[in-house]
């Protein structure tokens, strides 16, 4: 089955009791039992609820996986992941990721005797350098956020293999349309679905998907133990808008691709990070593992001063400014104050990360409107 149909049609079906072609909500705490363990595959709704599982399987389908879970948010489900270790396990993570991961890696489970490596993955061989017997996770991103680099899964899935490492994939800002990590050998996928899977800017909603039924067993024990689970009407959200997750993400990257072009030709505008440029470090592996290249970009002024980047930030009028990322709407941000301010100053600088990068989340508005808004913020 082809993507776009197969976001429409995997994991529901006609509710058999009315023919509803959507699948209803169940706003329910508890089933009914016929007699004490006599039910009908439901008992309670933190370990099962209808509306919860078709989307889980659909989920699990456009990610190319057996098995998908779901969760209040994309920080509760890596929770779940780091969950899976113990103290004295140790997780080799990317350098630029999403500032609530490293806050929760650094400020939550540092202290439960867990220990963390912030790699630069871009060179897979670099993982190797922090290798050892206590190594139990992998954890990347790519696209990084904010400054898009790009890892390669494949020679980073071989890695954790031949060391018998699970590796997690946050795929949040590619979306399966993009990319799909289990078909590269990533172990689980990981998405903030408040993003590009929801799409609209209106659920709060994290998943994993993978193939393996006892690492899916794992998680699921996880998951209704702890409680982190999203009510039935967030699940229904998301199922509204991975059906047209397709169009969106096509709209989304020719947007992206105009708007990228636009701000590397500004006069006004020092660098660009998008990983569709060809002299991208990272486009040949792009290219390779990407169906295209996304709406997500950042970029710097000439004019490096934080007065400035406040200024254009303050300025546009249809970029809302605001958190978060990839619904229908353009968003502009600045990472080093919002979404990555948990990570300490010194720590971003070092990777990259200037106190002046404005980050743009480009939505699938005309590209002529968002170029003449950008164009009259950056002045």
């Amino acid at each position: 089955m082809k993507f776009a149909t197969k976001v429409i049609h995997a994991g529901t079906e006609p509710d058999p009791s009315t023919g509803a072609i959507m699948t209803p909500i169940y706003q329910t705490s508890t089933y009914v039992q016929a007699a004490p363990g006599k039910h009908k595959g439901y008992e309670y709704a933190r370990s099962q609820n209808p509306t919860r599982k078709a989307l889980e399987d659909a989920l699990a389908a456009i990610e190319n996986g057996k098995f998908g879970l779901c969760f209040s948010s994309g920080v509760a489900a890596t929770d779940a992941v780091i969950k899976l270790l113990a103290p004295g396990d140790e997780v080799i993570a990317g350098n630029d990721m999403y500032g609530g991961t490293y806050r929760m890696f650094s400020k939550i489970f540092e202290k439960f005797g867990i220990r963390f490596h912030y790699v630069n993955m871009q060179e897979a061989e670099n993982i190797n350098n922090y290798i050892n017997s206590n190594t139990k996770l992998i954890w990347m991103e790519t696209p990084t956020n904010p400054l898009m680099n790009i890892a390669d899964i494949e020679a980073i899935a071989k890695i954790a293999k031949s060391n018998n490492i699970i590796l997690c994939v946050d795929n949040t800002f590619a979306s399966p349309y993009l990319q799909n990590p289990l078909d590269l050998g990533a172990d689980i996928v990981m998405h903030s679905a408040t993003k590009y899977l929801g799409g609209h800017s209106d659920v709060i909603h994290g998943c994993l998907m993978l193939n393996d039924a006892d690492l899916r067993e794992r998680l699921y024990f996880i998951q209704k133990s702890c409680g982190a689970v999203p009510g039935p009407q967030d699940c229904f959200l998301v199922l509204r808008g991975i059906k047209t997750l397709h169009v969106r993400m096509q709209r989304h990257c020719e947007n992206g691709a105009k708007i990228a072009h636009f701000l590397r030709n500004h006069p006004k505008v020092e660098k660009v990070y998008w990983n569709g440029f060809e002299d991208h470090p990272g486009y040949h592996i792009a290219k390779k593992q990407m169906r295209d290249f996304g709406g997500m970009m950042s970029f710097t002024l000439k004019d490096g001063s934080v007065d400035n980047a406040t200024r254009v930030l303050s300025s546009t009028h249809v970029f809302a400014l605001a958190e978060s990322l990839g619904g229908i709407e353009s968003l502009i941000n600045h990472p080093a104050s919002m979404t990555h301010a948990s990570i300490p100053r010194e720590e971003r600088i070092k990777n990259g990360l200037s106190d002046t990068l404005i980050r743009l989340s480009v939505g699938i508005e005309d590209a002529d409107d968002l170029i003449e808004d950008l164009n009259q913020a950056i002045g």
